[in-house]
């Protein structure tokens, strides 16, 4: 299976005027209208949860869907590597679906698939999830599956050597896709020898190197109970998935805490990498700043953040009148191809800036509005902005929720993360209570005067030099 490469949370911002002081009347909530959504937001069906004596967690939202979505989301993934096993997470990945003790690779396929099931898996910095899509009459089944999947994989030599070809293909085929590099990239440049650093499907001599044994030891080292959520979302009874995990998974007899060594921190360092190509037709940048982690009250502010800086691509064919003012910018003087803002969240850091394709000749011109927006954002933000980019942001965390895998998803990442699923009108009560001061506060924590880091590939030549874009990190100015 394919990894999937998280860039966390991207929130895209569409059309409206051009700056704006004040939510024009279309973008206002009537009260009607807001009472609506929270009472849809309070009445949503609640989301269970079990502890297991092993220290499993079961966490499940009861839709009473036809079909519903359940998988295992583990805390292990890119970080909990080294320099000698890096790639090893990500390799069980694609091992878990050839075969286990008691089912063949192509046993299991024909298992699924007459089932009318999906199994799917992914990796990434920090959690590995396997998950499986079925008929509500099938999640007992489909979690014996899961179950096998985990405890049970053979880990044939004969499939480990094939599926080393398969991996390094894939490595090529993540090479040409010029978002990941550059994403790859600025977490090198980022966070400069430490974990977060490494790419998550390895280097090519690590992947060359791996064997049963390093694959063995990672499993029993962080495929643990008490390090697993399982999530169900969709037409799931929540007594019937514990009961089920408990006889899946409750057998083991570990103890509660577990013995799986603790990440270290990783170090944020400003700096840069440049991979100058002047073949290329266009230029992949991203430059950002040290964010906060999961946990930080800062996160919603800057998401908040995130979501006025918004994203645009010129395939879109919207005009002058973006709400975004680099939007704008870009549409009216042809600055990018397209550009998005992230916000990327770990457990104790973060990234938060912007990525955007641009021609040579307007890569400066670019970046000073990126800066100059950024700037703006410490000094000048307005209530109306800031409003409507807290209608936006609801808006998506809510579009983002549409599907019982969405959904199965989010329990589970936020199980992990936090210990707890955050309520939807928690969470909207939490957005509702940023302010632009809020906003201005916390860029003038992550962003005034900070260090960035800047990733580039193609004909960079354009892109101002280091200690430029560094200057122009604050304003001389009131």
């Amino acid at each position: 299976m394919a990894s999937r490469l998280l860039l966390g949370s991207v929130i895209r911002n569409f059309s409206g005027p051009r700056g704006l002081t004040k939510v024009p009347k279309r973008w206002r909530s009537t009260p009607a209208a807001a009472q609506d959504c929270q009472d849809m937001l309070v009445n949503c069906p609640p989301t269970r949860t079990s502890n297991l004596d092993n220290g499993l967690r079961v966490a499940t939202e009861d839709t009473g869907a036809p079909t519903a979505t359940i998988g295992l989301w583990i805390d292990a993934g890119s970080r909990f590597e080294n320099e000698c096993n890096n790639g090893v997470a990500h390799f069980l990945e694609h091992m878990a679906f050839k075969g286990t003790a008691k089912r063949s690779q192509v046993d299991l396929e024909l298992e699924v698939e007459n089932m009318g099931g999906h199994l799917n898996a992914y990796t990434s910095r920090e959690q590995t999830v396997f998950y499986a899509k079925c008929l509500s009459q099938d999640v007992p089944k489909a979690l014996e599956i899961l179950a096998d999947i985990l405890q049970n994989s053979k880990l044939g030599e004969a499939e480990i050597e094939r599926e080393r070809g398969v991996i390094l293909r894939e490595m090529q085929e993540v090479e040409t896709n010029l978002q990941e590099v550059v994403f790859d990239h600025l977490h090198a440049v980022a966070f400069q020898g430490t974990p977060l650093g490494r790419t998550i499907l390895g280097p090519t001599k690590n992947i060359k190197s791996i064997t049963r044994n390093d694959l063995v030891e990672y499993i029993k080292t962080y495929y643990r109970p008490s390090r697993m959520v399982l999530a169900g979302a969709g037409g799931v009874d929540h007594n019937m998935l514990v009961k089920a995990a408990k006889s899946q998974f409750g057998g083991s007899g570990e103890p509660l805490v577990s013995e799986a060594p603790i990440p270290t921190p990783c170090r944020f360092t400003g700096s840069e990498i440049r991979v100058r190509d002047d073949a290329m037709p266009v230029a992949h940048i991203a430059i950002a700043v040290e964010g906060c982690g999961w946990e930080s009250a800062d996160n919603i502010p800057l998401m908040v953040a995130n979501t006025l800086i918004g994203a645009w691509d010129r395939s879109h064919g919207s005009g002058s009148g973006n709400a975004s003012r680099l939007a704008t910018a870009c549409s009216t003087d042809n600055l990018a191809h397209s550009f998005q803002s992230f916000n990327t969240c770990y457990k104790d850091t973060g990234l938060w800036g912007i990525y955007f394709v641009s021609t040579p000749l307007a890569i400066e011109d670019m970046v000073f509005n990126i800066q100059n927006e950024w700037m703006r954002l410490c000094t000048s933000v307005t209530e109306g902005e800031v409003e409507r980019a807290k209608n936006l942001l609801k808006t998506n965390m809510l579009l983002q929720l549409d599907g019982t895998t969405p959904v199965c998803e989010d329990i589970g990442r936020q199980m992990l993360c936090y210990g707890r699923r955050v309520p939807l009108h928690e969470l909207e009560a939490r957005i509702n209570c940023i302010t632009a001061q809020n906003v201005q506060d916390v860029m003038m924590k992550y962003i005034y005067d900070r260090c960035p880091a800047v990733a580039a590939v193609g004909p960079v030549e354009g892109l101002p030099d280091y200690n430029r874009i560094r200057s122009s990190m604050y304003w001389l100015r009131l």
